[in-house]
């Protein structure tokens, strides 16, 4: 689903006050009752309710299920991603929204901006989004909060990385900084850095992969198993150190030192070193990095393992907190990871890629429209195309340079996490020339890279 905030600056209170009824609602109905919205609302005007819930419906944020036994509406991923963004403009966490720089078969990563114009990373979670098909209109009400909704399981899935990230970040690990949540969405620093998936020679992959390695022991020693540890969720960071010589303003490029600093993201599946599975999520990690160094850089390492009894005894040791208890004591509690962890093997989101996660997305787009949270085939299908580029990192930046400015000329968005070859801005929204509303005009950041959309206060 495209993030479409166009609309967001025409809505009224009592939009937003409607909105709001039909996810509250949603919280025992997958399809809400009109008669639950007008109460929830609080409205007095049975007009006026049925006058915003057609604003709503026309724009995508709520939708009328079909064959439904009673007149009610569902709350759309569309009309979560409002709420979600209303919350963060309310708290000022974001003031713009950008162009999307990435796409998941579970989520969607979009650029956005504070009102100092600093870019920042949103993430959007969208479990559900290939396997909605299967929830049949009639069920009314979710008895059953462990089989729960899409909306339900999205927010856990946000939940659980904000807590995780927040925990590494504070304990020194190398992740972006979790800045905000809301609902099923976060918000992190943008971390200007490559995929590992996109490198294709790097200067010392045997020092690179000790640290990789290193990175997964560590996680052991404060309890943790990333659980999806591959080239997909790596980023690597140069980082150039100036030598004497370069102060001197001597011949820089032969002089300048360039080490690499790996970049740990997507924690939705990470679990504890005390879960049931726990060694076959450690050996999966240890074998997806083994396997890609294997296959990109010829690398093989001459030592076994690690192996997961190994580093149990380095548990808690060295006044080393458990993290793992940390987060649960933070309010993700085991009763929602347990639940989490449930339907995302159900619906096979266990963090094994095999596949191009762009072919993924896409590929469970064939829903009739009716059941499913974003709508129809058309609108699932609405994601960018994007090109997988590899680099050269680690040996000078003129060569790669180059290639990014060649792919830049040709339109192509390069997938980035962060604003390195990010690519042109598909598309600057702006304000409508002529609608009811367009004596209001909202503020821009001049930023780069991010368009002029702001999102401006009318509730």
């Amino acid at each position: 689903m495209k993030l479409d905030t166009r609309h967001m600056r025409y809505l009224t209170a009592e939009d937003w006050r409607v909105l709001t009824a039909v996810e509250m609602g949603s919280k025992n109905h997958e399809v809400v009752p009109t008669p639950l919205i007008a109460q929830i609302s609080g409205l007095r005007s049975g007009s006026g309710v049925h006058k915003c819930i057609s604003n709503l419906a026309k724009i995508g944020l709520i939708a009328k299920v079909k064959n439904a036994k009673y007149d009610g509406y569902r709350l759309a991923y569309g009309g979560l991603d409002y709420l979600a963004l209303n919350t963060y403009r309310k708290r000022k966490d974001i003031y713009s929204v950008g162009n999307q720089i990435g796409v998941g078969k579970e989520s969607d990563i979009y650029v956005v901006a504070d009102e100092k114009g600093c870019q920042q990373v949103l993430k959007i979670h969208r479990l559900g989004r290939i396997s909605f098909r299967t929830v049949k209109a009639n069920r009314d009400y979710l008895r059953n909060r462990s089989s729960g909704s899409w909306m339900y399981m999205s927010r856990l899935a946000a939940l659980k990385e904000y807590a995780f990230m927040k925990a590494l970040y504070e304990h020194g690990f190398p992740v972006p900084t979790p800045l905000a949540q809301s609902r099923h969405t976060l918000v992190m620093s943008l971390v200007d850095a490559f995929p590992l998936r996109q490198i294709s020679k790097v200067p010392d992959p045997a020092s690179l992969y000790a640290d990789l390695i290193s990175l997964i022991l560590r996680f052991a020693k404060y309890g943790l198993i990333h659980g999806d540890f591959n080239e997909f969720n790596i980023l690597i960071l140069e980082n150039q150190a100036k030598t004497k010589a370069e102060q001197q303003d001597v011949d820089l490029e032969s002089t300048t030192d360039i080490s690499l600093a790996p970049i740990v993201i997507d924690f939705p599946q990470m679990v504890s070193v005390d879960h049931p599975d726990a060694e076959m999520y450690f050996n999966r990690d240890v074998s997806c990095i083994k396997r890609f160094f294997e296959r990109r850089f010829q690398f093989t390492s001459s030592e076994p393992g690690p192996f997961l009894s190994d580093a149990r005894k380095q548990l808690g040791k060295d006044d080393n907190r458990r993290l793992d208890v940390e987060v649960e004591a933070s309010g993700f509690s085991r009763k929602m990871a347990k639940e989490l962890e449930a339907y995302m093997k159900e619906e096979g989101v266990d963090g094994d890629h095999l596949s191009n996660p762009h072919t993924e997305a896409e590929s469970g787009s064939d829903n009739d429209g009716d059941d499913a949270p974003f709508g129809t085939d058309e609108e699932a299908g609405e994601r960018p195309q994007h090109k997988d580029v590899s680099f050269q990192i680690g040996l000078g930046t003129q060569e790669n340079a180059a290639r990014e400015e060649s792919d830049q000329k040709g339109g192509s968005a390069v997938l980035f996490s962060g604003v390195s070859g990010m690519g042109p801005v598909a598309e600057v929204l702006s304000t409508p020339s002529s609608t009811p509303d367009s004596s209001k005009t909202a503020q821009t950041a001049n930023v780069p890279g991010v368009s002029d959309l702001t999102l401006e206060d009318n509730a």
